[in-house]
């Protein structure tokens, strides 16, 4: 018997007030602003033909509000189940501080180093040692958004993969088992690790990635 392919979306909220005033979020709440209504419906349209039996959020509103918009035309949507293993990177002290507040404090320089995480983990030998030495060690942890590194009192990326592939363990089961395609109302840093897993690339490729506030990723499971 020929096995039938079930849908995974993928897709992020759209752009909150912290997002807005560049405010490290994390896991606090933020409401959508008048554009991250619009980035949701923009999604909810792109997938207006797509057919979704089931959806996954987490418990801050603006997962829970794009999907509201999603599954608005998913009459046949059955099931919404909350799920905290697809939450926002937490990013400990920092969450709430305004990105300026953190260039008084750190220096523009150390900000730049924040945008372009990614970078970090490129960095060997001397210039990885030329850079400890300009910031500090305790200052590396916080400033940078590597793979392995974590803010005080939050997550590396690392930890974030770690607890969504448990997620996508159990999603598999669960379409396999109930023949459905799901919805997957996630945030940026928990999407990284979902498409790495799916897309089969690199962590180095993975930290390269910036996730869309008005799009999708679909994936197919044979089941």
């Amino acid at each position: 018997m020929k096995k039938k392919v079930y849908k995974i979306y993928l897709f992020r909220h759209g752009q909150t007030f912290f997002n807005k005033d560049q405010i490290f979020t994390g896991w606090k709440d933020s409401k959508l602003t008048s554009l991250g209504k619009k980035q949701s419906k923009t999604i909810a349209k792109k997938l207006k033909n797509k057919k979704i039996d089931a959806a996954f959020h987490t418990h801050l509103s603006r997962s829970i509000d794009t999907l509201k918009e999603v599954i608005k035309y998913h009459p046949e949507c059955r099931i919404t189940i909350e799920d905290d293993r697809m939450l926002e990177r937490s990013y400990g002290k920092l969450e709430g501080m305004h990105h300026s507040a953190f260039i008084e404090r750190e220096g523009k320089e150390d900000y730049q180093v924040l945008l372009h995480w990614h970078k970090i983990d490129n960095l060997h030998g001397i210039e990885l040692k030329k850079f400890e030495e300009t910031v500090g060690q305790a200052e590396l942890k916080i400033v940078r958004r590597s793979y392995f590194a974590k803010p005080i009192g939050g997550e590396s990326v690392k930890m974030v993969e770690k607890r969504v592939r448990k997620f996508i363990k159990d999603l598999l089961v669960f379409i396999k088992k109930n023949k459905v395609n799901v919805a997957v109302s996630a945030h940026g840093n928990s999407m990284r690790p979902f498409r790495r897993y799916f897309e089969h690339v690199s962590k180095s490729t993975m930290m390269t990635w910036e996730m869309p506030f008005d799009d999708y990723f679909e994936y197919g499971i044979k089941a």
